[in-house]
């Protein structure tokens, strides 16, 4: 697998696919980013990017992970002390989870984003974006009669990270784009670069298969669940013997979370996935790719529940060295 591979693939979207390109070509050294809120411990969407920025390690790239407390205290999240704390956690369990420490540089948003340079190009920036754009930008944030205008300065404060962080490439949730798009259009009217930026996929909520597995409702997985946890969600979660499950008649699009999960974190940490079934059953079955495990699934070679159960196993082992950091 080429570098463009590497760090292209499971991607949603790659604004540009030209600019990455040429990132490619010669990755070592060159920097990419994710932002986190301070909020609580690792869940499933953190994973998520985490395990993409493992991939960007592969390929060459240093990693800049922004443990963003000013942002969060914008979001009301805590006081900056509690906030600070939970950065502290955060950091420790991004290194259980598999970041090589070594490429890794963990930075606080209060280090650069109090200081006056940032502040003036914060209040230049908000001059050049209309209510609307902006409103737009943070509808993943804040919805509703509830917003706050803190919420609002939020995403501007998003875009000029990039600028002040000085990396060449910008990752996130497929959520983050209206941000993304909106720090294309304002850097430039600040006379600083754009970069390009990678998206990665939403997982499905794990009960239904519609909309987007979230920690602040439905069902999520974290570090903080235990084995028993972890498979009582597996076990519940909507896995009909397809990857492309039709609408159940209300017009909602599905996802297969089991699927997507296994596609998005298991295959890119593990090589080999064993699914454990009696010999009456046909015995244990390996797979050294997605797409022939998915295909199983598909054929009937591969019972929902047999699956979900290597699912469980293997998600375990991937948070067991956060879960025992957590509980140190």
């Amino acid at each position: 697998m080429d570098a463009y591979e590497l760090i292209t693939r499971n991607a949603a979207e790659v604004v540009t696919e030209e600019e990455l390109a040429e990132l490619a070509d010669d990755p070592d050294g060159k920097h990419a980013y994710v932002g986190y809120e301070p909020s609580g411990v690792l869940h499933i969407g953190h994973m998520l990017t985490a395990t993409k920025l493992i991939d960007l390690q592969k390929a060459g790239f240093d990693v800049t992970v922004l443990l963003a407390d000013v942002h969060a205290y914008l979001n009301d999240k805590g006081t900056f002390a509690e906030i600070r704390e939970t950065a502290d956690r955060m950091q420790e369990q991004f290194i259980a989870y598999g970041l090589d420490e070594s490429q890794t540089e963990f930075v606080l948003g209060s280090t650069f984003q109090l200081d006056e340079a940032y502040t003036l190009d914060l209040h230049a920036a908000e001059l050049e974006t209309t209510l609307s754009r902006a409103t737009r930008a943070m509808a993943e944030i804040a919805r509703g009669d509830h917003a706050k205008v803190s919420q609002m300065v939020y995403p501007l404060m998003q875009a000029l990270d990039i600028e002040y962080l000085d990396v060449d490439l910008a990752v996130g949730g497929l959520d983050q784009r209206k941000v993304h798009m909106l720090a294309r259009e304002t850097l430039p009217e600040l006379e600083y670069d754009v970069r390009p930026a990678l998206h990665t996929p939403i997982i499905a909520d794990l009960d239904s298969g519609v909309g987007k597995m979230a920690s602040s409702s439905g069902v999520t997985i974290s570090m903080e669940d235990s084995e028993n946890d972890i498979e009582a969600k597996i076990n519940d979660a909507y896995c009909p013997p397809t990857a492309d499950p039709d609408p159940d008649g209300d017009g909602n699009e599905r996802e297969n979370p089991v699927l997507q999960l296994f596609r998005y974190h298991v295959f890119p940490r593990v090589e080999t996935v064993v699914v454990e079934r009696p010999e009456e059953y046909g015995g244990e079955l390996e797979y050294d790719d997605y797409e022939t495990l998915e295909a199983d699934l598909e054929a009937g070679e591969l019972h929902p529940m047999d699956a979900k159960s290597a699912l469980a196993a293997e998600l375990n082992a991937l948070i067991e060295p956060g879960r025992q950091q957590l509980n140190a």
